[in-house]
């Protein structure tokens, strides 16, 4: 098991901006591994992982969110791939409209970065506490989104 936890943190690290350990925690939790913060702790240390003013980044210099730049907005505002890896739990479609699951408190962030996309087939959201409701124009257009943001889960 410690060997996989090891796998899955540094392919995190390589691929994503990964900024603290409770981040790191929930998007471990999401992969399967349920961690305390010693264990992370003492994982970080054998993985020799640094922690830079970006984030946490493998010892070859690789991570600190290496590929991150291509999916953040222009303003420096965290994208919606950010914000899923971060916040995102589940995504069901119901007719014109998208419900995603976020952590708690992870909706309004999420909700203001899909807010902040170009995205056509987004009317609008509103945000609860860990619940996005995404407005689409048809069925259809609902129906692509769910896809997009499952691709972004893994799902």
């Amino acid at each position: 098991m410690k060997f996989q936890r090891h796998n899955a943190i540094r392919e995190l690290v390589a691929h994503a901006l990964v900024a603290n350990q409770d981040e790191m925690r929930r998007k471990l939790r999401r992969r399967g591994f349920e961690v305390t913060q010693a264990t992370l702790s003492r994982d970080i240390h054998e993985l020799r992982l640094t922690k830079g003013p970006g984030g946490y980044s493998l010892p070859n210099g690789n991570g600190n969110g290496n590929g991150a730049g291509t999916h953040a907005s222009d303003d420096g505002s965290p994208s919606v791939v950010e914000m899923m890896e971060s916040f995102g739990l589940s995504v069901t479609h119901a007719m014109n409209q998208v419900v995603l699951r976020t952590t708690m408190g992870g909706a309004q962030p999420m909700a203001a970065a899909l807010d902040r996309t170009a995205w056509n087939e987004v009317v609008g959201t509103i945000a609860g506490d860990d619940t996005v409701l995404v407005i689409c124009p048809d069925v259809k257009r609902a129906h692509d989104i769910e896809t997009r943001l499952r691709k972004m889960l893994g799902l």
